[in-house]
This record gives C-alpha cells, structure tokens and sequence, in this order.
C-alpha cells in the first residue's frame, strides 16, 4: 500500500461501544415508556447528525430538548464507557502498521478528553501518531477536524487511508479525496455501508489480508 497515514475512526472501528450505545440509549428510551430497539434496528437507523437518529427512535424535542437529552446520554455512557472493548484484532493491526513505517492516526466524533482517556484506559496509545477529538458532544460532524488536520499536515490525498464504520466516514474521507475502508463490525450496517460505494470489509480481522495479500 503507498499510503503513509492511517486515519482512523475510534468508536465501532477500533472500540468496540455499539452495545454500550444501545443499553445506555434504551435506558432513556424505558425511562419515558418509548419503545425500545434492538442492535439490528440501531445499525439501520443511527446516523449523523445524531439529532436526526433521537428523531428517528421517538424522542420529542417538543418535550425535551436534544442538548438535554445529549447530556444525558453522554453521562450514563461515559459511566459504562470502561465496558467497551477493543475490536478483536486491533492491537495486531495497529502494530503491523506501525513497524512498516505507517502513522496511525485518530480523528473521531469523540470529546477530546474522553477519548484521550479511553485510549489510554484500552493500552493502545503508543500506537497513534496523532488523536484528534471533537470540542463538545453534540457530533455534528468531525469533518473540519480532518480538514484542518490535512492542512495543518501539508498531506495530499494519496498520503491518506481512511477506516471507519460508518457512512459519515465515508463522507469525511471524501471531504478530504482520501481513499476509505469500511468496517462492518461497528454502528452501521453492511448494506449501508455497501450502498455508498466504498470499500467494505467484516471485520478489522479482515483489513491487513486486504491491503497486504502479498505479505501475509
């Protein structure tokens, strides 16, 4: 592969959390006698913005305001955040990457505390070049973070590879003319991910086979 910097996406592409979204979202959800969802639904409908996924499974910001219902979410999931794991296989990945010169580099939806503390907390912090999180929880979008990541990096397009789990980071990965793998093994699902047109792998397991046939 000729491309020297890896960006990564962390939530659902190297951190395992879709079922911590779940539980803490259907908490919420029992807590206002709104129909809860299982993980199959929840990979068909959670998108970005997330305002429009709270639409989506029954929230009425008629009643309640999305920034409140954002501060709830985000206090009982950094609550459980520590029962997340590691995507099976990412520590390998991440080092095969690392020893053939790649930089590893994290550019995710998450505030940028939490996810230096996650990332330390899992034991793979070594392994990234760069951590680039977002300035407060509503996610909207971290493509202005990649954008003036690749400014600030001098990168072209054909420097970048960029993983992720979800359609939103396919789009970033085109703000910024970088090739893009997606992950099926995150908060989307494979026909999802299919349906943009990017490259679509199962699992991270399956990434290094992908981009080095001849190597392994």
């Amino acid at each position: 592969m000729k491309e020297q910097v890896i960006v990564w996406d962390w939530n659902g592409t190297l951190l395992n959390d879709a079922e911590v979204c779940l539980t803490t979202m259907n908490n919420m959800l029992q807590l206002r006698n709104l129909q809860t969802i299982d993980i199959g639904t929840y990979k068909e409908i959670f998108n970005f913005p997330v305002k429009e996924y709270y639409k989506k499974i029954g929230f009425d910001f008629q009643k309640e305001s999305f920034e409140k219902l954002s501060v709830e979410f985000m206090d009982a999931y950094t609550m459980n955040l520590s029962t997340a794991y590691i995507v099976n296989g990412a520590k390998e990945v991440l080092g095969f990457l690392k020893s053939h010169k790649k930089e590893n580099v994290i550019i995710s939806a998450m505030k940028q505390d939490m996810l230096h503390h996650s990332i330390r907390e899992k034991g793979i912090e070594h392994f990234f070049d760069d951590i680039k999180g977002i300035d407060d929880i509503y996610a909207a979008s971290k493509t202005s973070i990649a954008i003036q990541y690749v400014k600030e990096r001098g990168l072209s397009s054909e420097d970048i590879l960029f993983i992720g789990d979800t359609i939103h980071d396919y789009e970033v990965a085109n703000e910024i003319g970088s090739k893009c793998i997606l992950i099926a093994d995150g908060h989307q699902s494979e026909d999802r991910l299919k349906a943009t047109g990017a490259t679509v792998i199962p699992a991270l397991t399956a990434l290094l086979p992908y981009l080095f046939p001849k190597s392994l």
